[in-house]
């Protein structure tokens, strides 16, 4: 199984192929639609000129990404902090992981050290880094022992909370339609509070 995104085509086949631009697309996955967060790490190989690679962006010019970010149509609606927060990304999987995105999931022993690691890097909170172990495992055959477990509830099996349960437009919109609902509750929360 593959994610498969209302996004152009090659957008899709880069996060296939490419375990740098999925990990950044779960980067960018806050405040912007995922089809915007999923889609610009292919804009930005088309911007470079290349593919991704993890050393050059953890050592690129921070202005000169900024700029990459932020020419439009720009790659997130925050483009300078989300420009900063993929290099610190990828400055983590170059310290780390040898530059290589797919070391961050390579051979662990189970869910939860998927989970620690994930949580690890930079902006991804605990239900960032659930996620991104579900979208792993549902999506891409990661599935050490537990996995399920260590990604809570979006793991579960026939669930549609998140990105990683996305693999059509039916299922695109019933993600969408709990997301909205999780908002509700969460705006009926705090006004009751």
């Amino acid at each position: 199984m593959t994610l498969v995104l209302p996004i152009d085509p090659e957008a899709n086949r880069l996060l296939e192929r490419s375990p740098l631009a999925l990990l950044i697309g779960m980067t960018l996955d806050q405040q912007v639609p995922m089809e915007k967060a999923f889609s610009s790490p292919y804009v930005l190989a088309q911007r470079l000129g290349h593919e991704l690679d993890a050393v050059e962006l953890a050592g690129y010019d921070p202005e000169a990404l900024v700029a990459l970010f932020a020419q439009p149509p720009a790659l997130h609606r925050f483009p300078k902090a989300m420009a900063a927060r993929v290099q610190e990304v990828c400055q983590v999987l170059v310290e780390r992981y040898d530059g290589d995105a797919a070391l961050l999931w390579a051979d662990v022993a189970d869910g939860p050290e998927l989970l620690r690691r994930v949580s690890g890097l930079p902006g991804f909170g605990k239900q960032k880094a659930q996620i991104f172990v579900a979208l792993l495992g549902k999506r891409f055959g990661v599935t050490p022992q537990d996995w399920r477990t260590a990604a809570g509830g979006y793991g579960d099996p026939g669930a549609y909370r998140s990105v990683a349960d996305v693999t059509d437009a039916d299922s695109l919109r019933r993600v969408r339609e709990y997301k909205q609902q999780m908002k509700a509750a969460a705006k009926a929360k705090t006004a009751d509070g």
